[in-house]
């Protein structure tokens, strides 16, 4: 007996996805021997009719480490997070328990990430937030 979803996506409908996500698993594999001084956060763009709005994955990173610049039409999201600890673990660690890593998939260290600003965005009323790990980027549009 088969059964017939009639809400089937299109056949080739991730293909891209599939490749992209291909792609970084090769390109991690080969980054984890030579790593970049820098990465890239993901970042999620979003409209409203008052705003546009901008969400960065930036988990581990503390709110401090995160530098926000507006210039040229452009928001430059910078800072850095360090390498992940567990912090049940760290005191045994201090303790001369040394671990061993066999994968390293979380990026680390300094990061930036520019994104492009629409011509009606109102500079001096941007607001930001920082919550569970993702940075909001209000940009209210004039």
């Amino acid at each position: 007996m088969s059964v017939i979803c009639s809400h089937e996506p299109p056949p080739f409908g991730n293909l891209a996805r599939q490749m992209g996500k291909l792609v970084d698993q090769y390109q991690k594999g080969y980054y984890n021997f030579m790593p970049s001084e820098s990465w890239t956060p993901n970042v999620n763009l979003y409209e409203t009719e008052s705003a546009y709005l901008v969400c960065v994955d930036l988990a581990g990173v503390e709110k401090e480490k995160i530098e926000l610049t507006v210039a040229d039409q452009r928001l430059k999201i910078k800072g850095s997070r360090p390498v992940p600890t567990n912090p049940e673990s760290e005191e045994a660690d201090l303790h001369g328990r040394r671990v061993k890593v066999h994968l390293m998939e979380i990026d680390h260290g300094s990061f930036c990430r520019e994104v492009e600003l629409p011509n009606d965005v109102a500079h001096d009323k941007i607001l930001a937030t920082y919550r569970n790990g993702l940075l909001w980027v209000e940009l209210p549009k004039k």
